[in-house]
């Protein structure tokens, strides 16, 4: 039984999302049905959490962030409705919203030519609502065109040799022969600007963003060379040194973007965002804390949110477990990482579409389990 002293247990949720299930909203509330189902007095507090990729500003207007949308152009160059979160002069920004795979019709890719233009509209519309300070959660990016779609929407250019702008996407820069950034949002200068990713690859080689991405957004072997080649002609430009800072790969090299020409300072995604969804208070008031996300396996232990959840409350010195729809990793993994147990779906379903499916209702099983074993 988990108590402080006479005081019944208190227990934080903060997991992440279910990807293609559960959101981190969703995770929590059926959770907390699950524990109160066993416990009905059970005192929870929950806080969703992400690490910079999908799911990030759901996380954050679910802390109290105000929720705003704008039309952007996608990936592919149509304009969709992207949303940013906003509080005070702190906006959280998702390039996901705007140059995410979410975006792509089913099967559709666009390695070569696919722009993140809209997330550099996206960021715009956030300095535009007064905020100074911009988390830029990157990841699920449908992108590789090295943050040069956002640039140009900021106000760069970027020239072929007949002086005309090159093609959208990590293709057109293969003609890249000026980059201008002169006209870049003067504003920019003044923002503190904050990379926030799970992902530390720099923009090319062989643990570059082609070579270790390119495949999930529709890249062939070729592709991946031609879009090699066209970032390291690019970074020339712009600045070779940077294109190997940790981060400068991450979401289709947008990374490289920000920190070469918008000053931004790299920090792994789950630190940035415990801060700013005000973790540490809230596990201040707890005495028992639960993570998750759908798949806990060796990424997971790579700066995902659980590793960061779960490292927090050990160093407060609070008892951790996990759920999740898929586990992948040895007990003394979890151990290490600090958790001392996982619950996961794919033991109470084991046909994962089914699984998938019934996500909400497994989840509360798995949540009763949890509280029958720490808290009566």
């Amino acid at each position: 039984m988990v108590t402080d002293g006479a005081v019944t247990a208190r227990v934080l949720v903060a997991a992440d999302k279910f990807k293609g299930s559960l959101t981190a909203v969703q995770v929590a509330e059926r959770v907390t049905a699950g524990l109160r189902r066993v416990v009905p007095d059970v005192r929870v507090e929950t806080l969703p959490v992400a690490d910079g990729g999908d799911g990030t500003v759901a996380a954050a207007v679910a802390a109290g962030f105000e929720r705003r949308e704008v039309r952007v152009t996608g990936p592919l160059g149509d304009p969709v409705t992207a949303a940013y979160a906003v509080r005070g002069t702190t906006a959280v920004v998702e390039m996901a919203e705007a140059s995410g795979l979410q975006h792509l019709p089913d099967g559709v890719f666009a390695p070569l030519t696919a722009t993140t233009y809209g997330s550099g509209e996206l960021l715009l519309a956030a300095v535009d609502a007064g905020a100074r300070t911009l988390v830029f959660g990157v990841g699920g990016s449908a992108t590789t065109d090295g943050g040069a779609g956002m640039l140009a929407a900021l106000g760069a250019r970027f020239l072929d040799a007949d002086g005309k702008p090159v093609g959208p996407g990590g293709g057109g820069l293969a003609d890249l022969a000026e980059a201008d950034l002169s006209g870049l949002d003067p504003r920019f200068a003044g923002i503190d600007l904050v990379l926030a990713s799970d992902v530390d690859n720099p923009l090319t080689g062989p643990k570059g963003a082609p070579e270790v991405y390119g495949r999930q957004k529709g890249a062939t072997e070729a592709d991946i060379a031609t879009l090699d080649a066209a970032l390291a002609h690019y970074a020339s430009l712009l600045g070779p040194s940077e294109a190997s800072l940790p981060g400068a790969g991450a979401a289709g090299g947008i990374g490289y973007g920000a920190l070469v020409a918008l000053g931004a300072r790299f920090r792994p995604g789950i630190e940035v965002m415990l801060d700013v969804l005000g973790f540490a208070p809230a596990l201040d008031r707890a005495t028992f804390v639960i993570t998750g996300e759908g798949s806990l396996d060796a990424q997971t232990l790579h700066g995902k949110a659980p590793a960061g959840v779960a490292a927090a409350a050990r160093a407060a010195g609070l008892p951790v477990v996990a759920v999740c729809g898929r586990l992948a990793l040895a007990p003394e993994a979890l151990e290490g990482a600090g958790i001392r147990r996982a619950y996961a779906l794919l033991d109470l379903e084991p046909d994962p579409a089914v699984c998938m499916a019934e996500a909400g209702p497994l989840l509360e099983r798995a949540a009763e389990s949890i509280a029958r074993d720490f808290l009566v």
